[in-house]
């Protein structure tokens, strides 16, 4: 994962979130204020969240836009929310670890599977849970990347 789709700045640790709605709204907010998307992006994470659930299983949710979001999207980028106390995403699926995407063209497709790849080990997942540097959480995708 390049320093420019996932800097420090995009990641959130020790995040409060009461809500599903609240993961899906910090997690686009990251990537508005970076600069890898405009504000209505956000709103195509909520109308993607309706069609179906970003929730993967393992504590682990995905929010991002519908396929017309592109347009949307200025430059790839992903933001990974911390939320160690877990928030509901729906029928009792909590979820520890909310990574936001957008992606330039076919580029989110490359950033999920390297997302999958990394949240299949349940020991990575709850290393990224437990992470209390940014830093530290950056460090798991690097030893996935060799």
């Amino acid at each position: 994962m390049t320093k420019a789709v996932l800097p420090e700045e995009n990641i959130k640790l020790q995040a409060s979130i009461s809500s599903k709605e609240d993961a899906i709204k910090t997690a686009g907010q990251v990537l508005v204020d970076g600069g890898y998307t405009d504000a209505s992006y956000v709103e195509k994470m909520f109308e993607r969240e309706e069609i179906s659930s970003t929730f993967m299983g393992n504590f682990v949710a995905i929010p991002h836009g519908t396929d017309d979001a592109k347009k949307h999207v200025h430059h790839s980028g992903i933001s990974i929310i911390q939320v160690p106390e877990g928030v509901d995403f729906g029928g009792g699926n909590i979820v520890k670890l909310v990574f936001g995407i957008a992606g330039k063209g076919d580029e989110h497709l490359e950033m999920l599977s390297k997302i999958a790849i990394i949240c299949s080990e349940e020991e990575n997942i709850e290393r990224m849970v437990q992470a209390s540097s940014k830093e530290e959480l950056l460090a798991i995708f690097d030893e996935v990347s060799e």
